[in-house]
């Protein structure tokens, strides 16, 4: 199954569209507006098309008591809660306009992933392209069918789900009306072991599911984006920071700017590497076949009236006699004239 090419911004998502590159800013602006006015330009200058923030509220995302992810604990203070750790990284509802403003002065594209009902409904009305959805809403069914409404482009991250999970939330995205769906293969841990990155799980969502395909990237390197774009994703995103050593519990996990920079570089070299589905010479290509293919020659001298035979022939460089490919216009007829050793043999040679 294939899917159509979808619209985020003005960028066209999937066919033969460059790959949507997302810096993942998540919380890594530590709730300070100016750190995330800068990750917006950094991200800018790092090439990515699009910086993505997190909107929430803490008390409607977790439980007051509950415990932090394994992962948190090794990033942050153990002796705090996970809601005390997430109520320091919101951003208030009046540093949007804000955002906004300085995504459209550094031209890339800024879109969050909202939490709740109300999340969506407020990015809604500032008017983003689209929607993120992260791993943990993935089977959150009346969610899913509330942003979907909305009409704009349903980007829905995979990670912890089953691909029964994943085709019934793509199920409801479509019965809600909306067909601009991308989903990302995703492997929900920071970091996230190269091993477990199961790229080959993303083109099954691809073939099964009839959607664009992307790539969540939680890994340490740029191995497994690079090998997602081969294998024909149309969107990375990666966890985006200003410094791997502020506090938080992405930041270590995150790639800086000159990290970033280079995993952009990487990407952009890898789709030129893909090229085409046709399989042709390139233009480069073409000046060397002359030099480099062979044609039919004589490998010693051959008198006219003699039978043309592999006795008396073998291929030589360059391509301007008899073709490899045509050595039947020759082979077991007589030569119309004498033909010295080491000559390339051409029609006019050949009775």
């Amino acid at each position: 199954m294939s899917a159509p090419t979808v619209k985020v911004g003005n960028y066209e998502l999937g066919g033969t569209h460059t790959v949507f590159i997302i810096a993942e800013a998540g919380v890594n602006h530590n709730g300070d507006i100016e750190l995330a006015k800068e990750l917006i330009r950094k991200a800018k200058q790092s090439g990515a098309d699009c910086v993505k923030f997190q909107t929430f509220k803490a008390e409607q995302v977790v439980s007051a008591g509950a415990p932090k992810a394994s992962y948190q604990l090794e990033s942050t203070d153990p002796g705090e809660s996970q809601i005390d750790m997430l109520r320091a990284l919101e951003l208030k509802e009046e540093d949007y306009p804000e955002l906004l403003r300085t995504s459209e002065e550094e031209d890339i594209l800024f879109l969050s992933t909202p939490y709740n009902f109300e999340d969506a409904d407020f990015l809604d009305g500032l008017g983003v392209a689209a929607f993120k959805i992260a791993s943990g809403q993935l089977i959150e069914h009346s969610f899913l069918e509330h942003v979907a409404k909305k009409g704009k482009p349903v980007i829905l991250s995979t990670g912890m789900g089953t691909l029964k999970e994943v085709e019934e939330a793509i199920q409801v995205i479509y019965k809600a009306g909306n067909d601009k769906i991308i989903v990302l293969q995703c492997t929900t841990n920071y970091p996230s072991p190269i091993e477990e990155t199961n790229l080959r799980a993303m083109v099954t969502m691809r073939e099964k599911c009839g959607v664009l395909i992307g790539y969540s990237d939680h890994t340490s390197g740029n191995t497994a984006s690079i090998a997602a774009v081969s294998l024909g994703a149309c969107l990375i995103e990666k966890h985006f920071t200003m410094d791997k050593g502020l506090p938080g519990p992405d930041q270590a996990t995150s790639a800086d700017p000159g990290e970033f920079s280079e995993l952009v570089r990487l990407i952009r070299e890898t789709e030129k590497c893909l090229g085409t589905p046709h399989k042709k010479p390139s233009p480069q290509e073409m000046k060397n076949i002359q030099g480099m293919r062979r044609s039919l020659a004589a490998s010693r001298d051959i008198s006219a009236g003699t039978i043309i035979n592999w006795d008396n022939v073998t291929f030589k460089r360059p391509a301007t006699g008899i073709p490899g490919n045509q050595s039947h216009m020759a082979l077991g007829r007589k030569a119309r004239r004498d033909i010295a050793a080491d000559t390339l043999i051409t029609p006019d040679m050949i009775e």
